[in-house]
């Protein structure tokens, strides 16, 4: 396509579905790489934690200030917060698994429109006869 044509609507389209996937794909990656920050973080903590003695003074983050708490109903917290992280995580992956998908078919019907225009309703030539 030389730069004085413009694009056709339906290849327009196409472009901005193709771009709204790819931006799709981006948010959930991000999503999904802050989920498994915190889902370390939490694994790291119930190491600590499960080290500690029952008897040891343990704490928990609440907003700006710090909570007196035990150790066993902090594991429990963890472990629920772990067993939700886990949880999205399966589910972020199965939709950028999706996402991936649709925009190989995105490309693959970009492409396919581009390599030339559809032909003649009905297999008919479209020049004239001779």
């Amino acid at each position: 396509m030389s730069s004085g044509e413009q694009i056709p609507p339906w290849l327009q389209e196409q472009v901005g579905r193709l771009q709204q996937l790819q931006q799709n794909l981006q948010s959930i990656m991000a999503q999904k790489q802050h989920l498994e920050a915190e889902q370390l973080e939490t694994e790291r903590a119930l190491d600590t934690l499960k080290k500690a003695s029952d008897n040891d003074a343990v704490y928990k983050v609440a907003g700006s200030i710090l909570v007196k708490s035990t150790k066993v109903t902090l594991v429990s917290e963890l472990e629920e917060r772990k067993e939700l992280a886990n949880t999205r995580l399966t589910v972020l992956a199965k939709q950028e698994s999706r996402l991936k998908e649709n925009l190989k078919e995105a490309e693959t019907k970009i492409r396919e429109m581009l390599r030339g225009p559809p032909a003649a309703p009905g297999g008919q030539k479209t020049d004239t006869p001779k």
